[in-house]
């Protein structure tokens, strides 16, 4: 099967061996070296001096973390969405009883860094900003620096909390947690870091742990407060998903052989071969130029196709199996480029889709 969804993703060989390895023991000193490794790794990928806590949940999971270690009831946060992982953001915050103002940009179109400036100037103050660095269900990928900065500069001093969803991103497209003001950036497994699902990896910034020491949310299993007190000693506060961090090791000392800048370079190359590959076989790009994702292009089949037919048609007959629409009314799929994958991989899509296409 040749799985081109945007998560969870394929798997390396290494990882594949790695993920079936025994048990051990979750406090020996085995799992505390692993543990203590990954961490470091990760580090240099979030590019960050600060706390990096390792979770036993999703990426969803990871995001109702950041809000309930930050935020108490009635707080004000601005949700800039650019898609539905941006409303799922804003409706975490929600169910926590956060005050949410959503500032929402037409689906394909990134967020604006004015625009954000002009709604912290003009409706705020407000306790945090959620947003997104990777939105799958577009294809489009938000100037993180750009927006962080002119949050400060509307904002002033204090500014509210950044608190970024770099889940489908962050290992494949750079992000810069501690120069981009980024309080708390979350992450997850299955993603660009080819490993299974299972565990959401998360940076805590100075500003946000001020902020949890006030934060009235909620909280148990994902309190940052304990899972920083077990880190201190490499373990997690209760147990993890041992052989999810078994892969996630492998995935990452691979990696760290390629290092950050050449892991973003080929996927900087990846996400255009596949631009390309999949405009020659008819579609059309639906993110708008300058912010297309080097993870996952979304595309628009031409007319008189259903993405429904497509997708069945690519899983059917060519063993293919790409991501569906996001996009209310539009004839979309998005097809994942992220992680363990090459050109050969897309090649077969495109070959698949053309012959699909052209039958009309």
């Amino acid at each position: 099967m040749n799985l081109r969804i945007p998560g969870p993703t394929p798997l390396p060989p290494e990882v594949i061996a790695a993920v079936g390895r025994q048990m051990i023991n979750h406090r020996g000193p085995e799992f505390e070296a692993m543990f203590a490794e990954v961490t470091d790794w990760l580090k240099a990928f979030f590019e960050t001096q600060q706390d990096v806590l390792l979770l036993t949940c999703s990426g969803t999971g990871g995001l109702e973390a950041a809000i309930v270690n930050t935020l108490s009831p009635g707080d004000r946060v601005l949700a800039v969405t650019v898609g539905a992982f941006g409303n799922r953001f804003a409706a975490i915050a929600s169910a926590h009883g956060a005050d949410v103002t959503r500032l929402e940009s037409p689906m394909g179109r990134a967020a604006k860094p004015a625009e954000v400036a002009a709604a912290v100037t003009e409706q705020g103050p407000f306790a945090a900003v959620l947003l997104t660095q990777n939105e799958t269900s577009t294809g489009v990928t938000n100037d993180v620096q750009a927006i962080s900065a002119a949050i400060r500069g509307a904002a002033g001093d204090p500014a509210p909390l950044l608190l970024v969803d770099a889940i489908s991103g962050l290992g494949a497209i750079r992000l810069q947690a501690d120069a981009w003001n980024c309080d708390v950036v979350i992450t997850g497994s299955q993603k660009a870091w080819m490993a299974p699902p299972g565990m959401a990896m998360v940076s805590v910034g100075p500003r946000a742990w001020r902020a949890y020491e006030r934060a009235q949310m909620s909280r148990y299993y994902l309190d940052f407060g304990d899972a920083r007190k077990y880190a201190e000693r490499h373990q997690t506060p209760a147990t993890p998903a041992v052989s999810v961090l078994y892969g996630l090791h492998a995935s990452l000392q691979r990696m760290m052989e390629q290092g950050p800048s050449g892991i973003y370079a080929r996927h900087e190359a990846i996400g255009e071969y596949c631009r390309r590959g999949l405009v020659e076989v008819g579609c059309t790009l639906f993110a708008e130029e300058g912010h297309r994702s080097n993870t996952v292009t979304a595309a628009t089949l031409p007319e008189g196709h259903r993405a429904a037919q497509v997708l069945e048609a690519l899983r059917t007959r060519y063993d293919i199996i790409v991501g569906s629409t996001k996009a209310p009314g539009v004839e979309m799929i998005r097809v994942g480029h992220m992680g363990y994958v090459s050109e050969a991989d897309l090649d077969a899509v495109f070959g698949a889709l053309g012959e699909i296409l052209r039958e009309g």
